[in-house]
C-alpha cells in the first residue's frame, strides 16, 4: 500500500486539499450516492483523485473534506488510500469546507497549499506541476484553457441581449495554488467579515488582492458535473483500458566503490556496516539503477541527465528524489508502472534482513503495490572486484505500459 507521503523530502513544501464534500446533486439518481464516491474505469472518482496527488513527488500532506455523514464512505470508496491522508469534516459551502482544511493545516504550515475539486480526476502529474511553479511568496496560480466557444448574454425575457468577445477569457480548472500565509489570512478575514459567496479559491484571492497567475490547464481535466459527466468518464477509461499494448521495458545497471563509513544505502534503506558506497549523492546503487531504467522505457535520458553529479545540488543527495522525477516524467507521459525488479551484486551486507523496508521504500516511491516490485540479491562467487568486496553492483528492470498502440 501507499505509505504517508509525509515522508519524503519536499522542497517547497506544498499541502494538498482534495474538496469533496458535496452531495452532487445534479449527477443524476441520488440513491447512487454522491458523485465523488461513483465508479470510474475500476474504482471511485475521488480515489483516481487521491492517486494522482498521492503520487506526485512534490505533494506532501493531503488533506480531503468530507462530509460529516460519509466517514464509512470514504474509507469503503478509497480503501488503502485512506491511511495517506488526513480527513476534515466539510462545511455548508465549498469556500466552508477548504476553510477547514486550511485550519488543520496552519499547526505546521507548508510553505504553498493547493486546492483540488475531488470530482476533477484526469488533473495530470505535469499539470499540478505547472501549478506548483508558478507559485511563489506573494502570487498564487490558477489554471485555466481559453474559452472556445461564442459567448452569449441572455436578456430577461430569454432572448439573447448580446455577443461577449471571448478574446482574453479563460475557464478556470483545479487545483488552484496559494503561499499559504497569505491565503491562510485572505480565508480568515472572509470567515470574520461574513463572506461566504465565493465560488473559488482565486476569487478570495482576487478579493485579497493576492495576486493570481494564469498557467496552462487541460481540456482533460474536466470536472464530473452530471450524470452524462460520469458516464463519458467511465468510457473513456474503459477504452484506455484496452488501448494500453504498448508495454516497455528500460534495464539499468549501476556500480559504487567501498569507502570508510558506517553504513550504505541500498534501495532507500540504511542498512548498518562498516564501510559506505563512494559516491556524489548517498550512492544508493540499487535506486540509481532503477532511475535509468523508468526513464529508459521513455527515452527520456539517464540519471546523469537530470542530476548530473557535476552539480554540488544533489551532493550527499537522497536517491528517492531521482526515482520520483523518473516515476514523474514517466506519468507526465501517461505511463502506469507494471513492475519493477532490482538485482543487488554483493558479498557483503546481507540483504535478506532489510528486504521488506525496501520493498515499503520503493512502493511510496513508485505508487505500485508491494507485489509488482522484486528485491533480489546475489554475489559473484568471489569474481571481479564486487567478488573482492570492494563495491557493490545493481541491475534494474521496469516495466512501463504506455498509451497507444505498438508501431507495425
Amino acid at each position: 500500500m501507499l505509505t504517508n507521503s509525509e515522508t519524503r523530502m519536499k522542497t517547497p513544501k506544498v499541502a494538498a486539499i482534495i474538496v469533496a464534500a458535496g452531495r452532487g446533486e445534479r449527477a443524476g439518481d441520488p440513491h447512487e450516492g454522491p458523485k465523488q464516491y461513483r465508479r470510474i474505469g475500476d474504482k471511485a472518482i475521488l480515489s483516481h483523485t487521491l492517486q494522482t496527488f498521492l503520487a506526485h513527488p512534490e505533494v506532501g500532506n493531503v488533506v480531503v473534506a468530507i462530509h460529516r455523514d460519509d466517514e464509512s464512505l470514504f474509507r469503503e470508496a478509497v480503501g488503502e488510500l485512506a491511511d495517506c491522508v488526513r480527513t476534515v469534516t466539510g462545511g455548508a459551502t465549498r469556500q466552508a469546507s477548504t476553510w477547514n482544511a486550511m485550519q488543520s493545516l496552519a499547526g505546521d504550515p507548508p510553505d504553498a497549499v493547493l486546492i483540488h475539486d475531488g470530482v476533477r480526476p484526469f488533473a495530470d502529474a505535469a499539470l499540478i506541476s505547472r501549478v506548483i511553479a508558478g507559485i511563489d511568496a506573494q502570487t498564487g496560480t490558477l489554471p485555466a484553457v481559453s474559452v472556445s466557444d461564442t459567448l452569449k448574454e441572455a436578456a430577461t425575457n430569454g432572448l439573447v441581449a448580446r455577443t461577449i468577445q471571448r478574446a482574453g477569457l479563460f475557464a478556470a480548472q483545479t487545483p488552484q495554488g496559494f503561499p499559504f500565509a497569505d491565503f491562510h489570512a485572505a480565508h480568515a478575514r472572509a470567515a470574520s467579515e461574513g463572506r461566504d459567496d465565493f465560488t473559488d479559491d482565486a476569487a478570495i484571492a482576487e478579493w485579497a488582492a493576492i495576486p493570481v497567475r494564469l498557467v496552462e490547464g487541460s481540456p482533460d481535466n474536466v470536472k464530473l458535473t452530471w450524470a452524462c459527466d460520469i458516464a463519458n468518464a467511465d468510457l473513456k477509461l474503459r477504452i484506455e483500458a484496452t488501448m494500453f499494448p504498448d508495454i516497455r521495458t528500460g534495464n539499468g545497471y549501476d556500480v559504487h566503490s567501498f569507502e570508510p563509513g558506517e553504513a550504505v544505502v541500498l534501495c532507500g534503506v540504511a542498512i548498518p556496516h562498516d564501510r559506505k558506497l563512494s559516491g556524489h549523492s548517498d550512492a544508493d546503487v540499487g535506486l540509481h539503477a532503477l532511475t535509468d531504467a523508468l526513464l529508459a522505457t521513455c527515452g527520456a535520458g539517464d540519471i546523469g541527465t537530470h542530476f548530473p553529479p557535476s552539480d554540488p545540488q544533489w551532493k550527499g543527495a537522497a536517491s528517492h528524489i531521482f526515482v520520483e522525477e523518473a516515476v514523474r516524467i514517466v506519468r507526465a507521459r501517461k505511463g502506469r508502472i507494471a513492475n519493477a525488479d532490482i538485482t543487488l551484486i554483493c558479498e557483503a551486507p546481507r540483504i535478506g534482513p532489510f528486504r521488506q523496508a525496501m520493498t515499503d521504500a520503493l512502493v511510496a516511491m513508485l505508487g505500485i503495490s508491494p507485489d509488482r516490485v522484486s528485491i533480489k540479491a546475489t554475489t559473484n562467487e568471489k569474481l571481479g572486484f564486487v567478488g573482492r568486496g570492494e563495491g557493490i553492483a545493481a541491475i534494474a528492470t521496469a516495466t512501463v505500459a504506455y498509451p497507444g498502440v505498438l508501431p507495425e
